[in-house]
């Protein structure tokens, strides 16, 4: 596939890494930080380019900004994209880095925000891993501990897609619903940075509770900001425990 990368931090810089160990054809941007391109450009052989012409030409467009990024792009960003180009939103909502965003208060789904805001599709994806857990445990398919990430969108051909890049980072996919579902894997949710097998996703993110959400995202910032972040195994051991989906597993 063709994909373009908006953001190339610690999350969009692996995604390169495994697309194009995966041999897609990436290309790339980043609204500081040239000299990170140039590294990952040289390590991955993905092309920086500015970010009107990462949008163009591109099976797949993921974005990977904060939340609070969406509404600083150029309006009309997308207006040259192709009508059935995929748009991936990996980003998660955070008040304590992105401000308060009422929609989302009120309980819009963050990724049905990001698509009012970007005035297109999208699907949600890879939201709910560990940056670290995106690095380190990904494994070969058929594996019986094998991470699945959950996918929401309105469109199939589009979470098909998904799920095949998903597949090329070394995890699972598990369709589970709509955009308007995609709730269910937002900072609160027992498939929230929980690592969890296939079978085990499929029970947990049935037991989500969308009031319990804002304060079940913040137990696990405050654990994440206080601890080592190399320790990326405990963090994981402490949402589970939060969410308590290892309950019904």
């Amino acid at each position: 596939m063709k994909i373009g990368i908006i953001g190339a931090g610690e999350m969009g810089g692996t995604l390169i890494r495994q697309y194009t160990r995966a041999g897609h054809q990436v290309k790339m941007t980043n609204a500081s930080g040239a000299d990170k391109l140039k590294s990952l450009a040289l390590e991955t052989g993905a092309t920086p380019v500015t970010l009107s012409d990462v949008v163009i030409d591109v099976d797949v467009i993921i974005v990977s900004i904060p939340m609070i990024a969406i509404l600083k792009l150029p309006r009309g960003l997308f207006k040259n994209t192709l009508t059935n180009t995929t748009i991936v939103d990996i980003g998660n909502y955070y008040p304590i880095r992105d401000g308060v965003i009422k929609d989302m208060e009120d309980g819009m789904p963050e990724s049905v925000w990001v698509s009012n805001q970007l005035q297109r599709p999208v699907i949600k994806a890879y939201n709910n891993i560990f940056y670290r857990s995106l690095v380190n445990a990904g494994t070969a398919k058929g594996t019986s501990s094998r991470i699945a990430l959950p996918v929401a969108g309105d469109d199939q051909r589009s979470k098909d897609l998904v799920s095949v890049l998903i597949n090329d980072s070394g995890f699972d996919s598990f369709d589970y619903g709509t955009l308007q579902d995609s709730w269910r894997q937002q900072p609160g949710s027992p498939a929230y940075c929980t690592d969890l097998t296939l079978p085990q996703l499929k029970k947990s993110i049935t037991r989500a509770k969308k009031e319990l959400l804002p304060e079940r995202r913040e137990l696990g910032l405050k654990y994440i900001l206080k601890h080592n972040p190399e320790l990326w195994q405990d963090n994981v051991k402490y949402n589970r425990e939060i969410y308590e989906s290892d309950l019904t597993i």
